[in-house]
């Protein structure tokens, strides 16, 4: 990209010479010359490289310019002389680019600093301004869904393992921590009172204080997560996390933890329980919330949405007396409720995913709670996927980026229709959108995909071939 110090000083004179030409003529020309174009990729993610690609080059060219911006000198990033085939760097020029002589700019390792606008002009032999042509570029953080920029993700919560044998343990592993987090608390339930609190975590501290329901066997960490140890099927139910960032905005996310048990443990068979016959389901899908073991001398049932059992989160009520199902203020008209205590939700959506609430009324008074967790998901429409050279020497480095139109999904990656198995050489963005092989080798060549999924379904991305040349 440099030239030798006489080089540059014969050079400078046409270029000045140039640019007091341009600028004439930039403000009698405000059109630009349509030929001319610029192929810039759509979807950029820090740490990658990427390329403007200019088409339609003008033949019989002076100079070609490209600027951060606006036209004018201080934000030059680079400019090329055609009769002296050689290319000068401009002050916007940060060693991270490369001007190619055919026009086209390199951009490698990019950051969201080199968001903005770049403008490509060409002067013809005769110091004739031939054409300015835009393009806007935008880097997105690798914080980022890949894809279009989104909300941040929801606070969720993943049991690992999904369930677990009396004596083991499980992580509640949290995903999704808001940013500038502050506190967080973990309760056994899904009622915040004090009494059912197992920690409160001070972020900035990094320090934990054990609540009333902390049994000494639960470690906390400071990412979020809850390991519980050596579980009793006591330990079966509700766990709320709670979260306050720096703006005291709080987020809630619930999980239901499963103890398996032997048949001769003391677990109660006739308690109250409710079981979803599809534990995940996709829009458009029915889920039935079962009810079993309603009490004998049952008088009353309410279903609520969410955990608030108040008139306004009713969905249905069931009277013994009037022997009759009515519908509450929550009830959407796709809900049916059935005198065994169970509920049926039809044409179910992503908003209808969340906690459920049924309340009991025996004829001695007696009320008993149980809550139940719906997931509802979206089906994956197919991704769609880059890299930023499809043919790269041994030695170099190459990004796959894999593109999702969907939140909440995961992301795996196939190498000539096999499951990839990464290598020391290969790195992962923390949402596994992206993937870097950092040091090609000619064993590397083949065909990538990507698959995106949920637990309903997942779809695949078209091959995108990698070809590895020698040195």
């Amino acid at each position: 990209m440099g030239v030798t110090s006489e080089l540059f000083t014969n050079v400078l004179i046409p270029w000045q010479r140039v640019l007091f030409t341009a600028s004439l003529l930039t403000c009698r020309l405000l059109s630009t010359t349509a030929s001319v174009t610029i192929q810039s990729p759509q979807h950029v993610v820090e740490g990658e490289n990427i390329l403007l690609q200019v088409d339609n080059l003008p033949e019989n060219l002076l100079a070609f310019a490209w600027y951060r911006g606006l036209i004018n000198w201080r934000l030059t990033i680079a400019l090329h002389f055609l009769d002296y085939s050689t290319s000068m760097t401009g002050p916007e020029h940060s060693d991270r680019e490369i001007l190619y002589s055919n026009g086209s700019l390199w951009i490698q390792n990019v950051t969201q600093e080199d968001t903005g606008n770049y403008i490509f002009q060409t002067i013809s032999n005769h110091g004739e301004l031939e054409s300015n042509t835009s393009t806007f570029l935008q880097v997105y953080s690798s914080h980022f869904t890949c894809g279009r920029p989104s909300f941040p993700a929801k606070l969720t919560i993943e049991s690992v393992p999904p369930s677990v044998a009396e004596g083991g343990s499980v992580l509640l592993r949290v995903h999704n921590l808001p940013e500038y987090l502050q506190l967080f608390f973990w309760y056994k339930g899904v009622i915040m009172i004090h009494k059912v609190e197992i920690v409160r975590h001070r972020t900035l501290k990094n320090l934990s204080d054990p609540g009333p329901a902390h049994s000494g066997r639960e470690i906390v960490f400071s990412n979020g997560s809850l390991l519980l140890q050596n579980v009793t099927w006591k330990d079966t139910g509700f766990y709320t996390l709670q979260t306050v960032n720096g703006f005291r905005e709080m987020e809630l996310a619930h999980i239901y933890l499963q103890v398996d048990t032997p048949c001769c443990d003391p677990l109660d068979s006739a308690q109250l329980r409710i079981d979803p016959v599809t534990p995940h389901a996709a829009e458009g899908e029915s889920v039935l919330l079962q009810v079993h073991n309603l009490p004998e001398d049952l008088q009353t049932f309410s279903w609520y949405k969410g955990v608030d059992s108040t008139p306004s989160f009713q969905i249905v009520e069931y009277s013994k007396a009037m022997k009759s199902i009515i519908s509450g203020n929550a009830n959407s008209r796709r809900e049916i409720g059935y005198t065994n205590g169970s509920l049926l939700l039809q044409d179910v959506t992503e908003k209808d995913s969340g906690l459920y609430t049924l309340v009991t009324i025996d004829s001695n008074m007696r009320v008993e709670t149980v809550h139940v967790q719906v997931n509802i998901y979206r089906l994956v429409t197919q991704p769609a996927m880059r890299v930023t050279d499809s043919t790269v020497r041994v030695q170099s480095s190459v990004v796959f980026t894999c593109f999702s139109d969907n939140t909440g999904v995961s992301i795996r990656w196939l190498f000539n229709n096999q499951s990839l198995q990464l290598t020391e050489r290969m790195t992962l963005s923390p949402s596994k959108c992206q993937l870097r092989i950092h040091t090609v080798r000619k064993e590397d060549a083949g065909e990538y995909q990507c698959e995106a999924f949920n637990p309903v379904s997942s779809k695949t991305s078209l091959p995108v071939s990698l070809a590895v040349m020698n040195e």
